[in-house]
């Protein structure tokens, strides 16, 4: 509306994105002509929920956010317990879009509520899992320091899956799942080290188990370690979920027949040039030789944006509280739009 104001003539075309996270699979519905799915799922602390998935007839194509059952969004702040939460519901939905005849599913690896490595997906998916006094192991995360022997299912068949995700860290250590996101999940330091044990010794287990070892590729740490599981007991390939969703959608010959290329997203700091949507649009923008520009809700001063966009344009001003900001969002976004387009009406910026 903004751009629109200034430039009555401009040819907009509005894409919408994704990178793996929430919005994924409506992303891929609505490019691929899709339709959703219901199923019956477990939420993260094992109560029944209703869920949905997207399923292409044509490609035989699953898509499945894993935040649909074990997302932060399922769990009100109070309840959130990452020694509790599991990813059990995922593999229920994993299981049941394979029986609906899926030859393909792509799992989104965003908002998690978890921090178990998968192991609750496992355990949907048939795995058996024994301690050292040969009793099963089942829900909590924390007693995986006593795993001894992982049982396999005898007639497992999965379709090809890939793990969606703009995450690159390991499973452990510092810069792992637990070290990193366990914080925003409700994990304090004696819980991290809790669930930095417990997935040590669950990543060992399975490495000698399956004669691999998936805990420092890229991607393992995400969604809670979602992306370790799903590589060791599903057999998944893990991609950058922008490139997913931009092959689907047809990001690039849409770019390459743009003169401008506008993007954006809540915050723009160090998460964004990690693998997020604006970054993956930024740099395909200046691979196409486009002019890229940000509008985002706030943006830090260290993160060297200047280095992929022509120039970011913030919608909280100083002196304005961001609660005032998200209250007004449409009308600063459309002024923010007005800006960028007297600057490329004006001649500063060519064409």
């Amino acid at each position: 509306q903004g751009v629109r104001d200034v430039l009555p003539a401009a040819d907009i075309t509005v894409l919408p994105l994704a990178d793996g996270g929430d919005g994924t699979a409506e992303v891929i519905c609505d490019a691929l002509a899709g339709r959703w799915v219901n199923c019956r799922a477990h939420d993260p602390l094992g109560r029944e929920i209703d869920c949905r998935y997207v399923h292409v007839d044509r490609l035989q194509l699953a898509v499945i956010e894993m935040s649909e059952a074990a997302g932060m969004r399922r769990l009100p702040a109070k309840d959130r317990d990452p020694l509790r939460a599991n990813t059990f519901g995922v593999g229920q939905m994993i299981l049941h879009a394979a029986r609906y005849g899926a030859r393909e599913i792509i799992v989104g690896l965003g908002g998690s509520a978890t921090n178990d490595g998968g192991f609750g997906m496992a355990r949907a998916l048939g795995y058996r899992f024994f301690a050292v006094d040969d009793t099963q192991l089942r829900i909590a995360v924390s007693k995986l320091d006593k795993l001894k022997v992982i049982e396999r299912p005898r007639h497992l068949k999965l379709p090809a899956i890939v793990a969606a995700t703009d995450v690159q860290n390991p499973l452990l250590g510092k810069n792992g799942s637990s070290e990193i996101y366990g914080p925003q999940k409700g994990a304090d330091n004696a819980a991290i080290k809790v669930l930095e044990c417990a997935l040590k010794k669950f990543a060992g287990v399975a490495a000698k188990e399956f004669g691999v070892d998936y805990r420092d590729r890229p991607g393992a740490g995400a969604a809670g370690g979602l992306g370790f599981g799903l590589m060791m007991f599903a057999g998944a390939l893990v991609r950058p979920g922008f490139d997913i969703v931009s092959e689907i959608v047809g990001l690039e010959s849409k770019i390459r027949n743009a003169d401008v290329v506008i993007t954006g997203e809540g915050r723009l700091d160090k998460q964004t040039l990690e693998g997020k949507t604006p970054a993956g649009v930024a740099r395909l923008a200046r691979k196409l030789g486009k002019r890229i520009f940000a509008i985002v809700g706030e943006a830090t001063e260290d993160i060297g944006a200047g280095k992929l966009f022509d120039g970011v344009y913030e919608v909280r001003q100083a002196g304005v509280t961001q609660a005032q900001s998200i209250e007004t969002a449409s009308d600063l976004l459309r002024k923010r739009g007005q800006e960028l387009a007297r600057l490329l009406d004006g001649g500063t910026a060519a064409g």
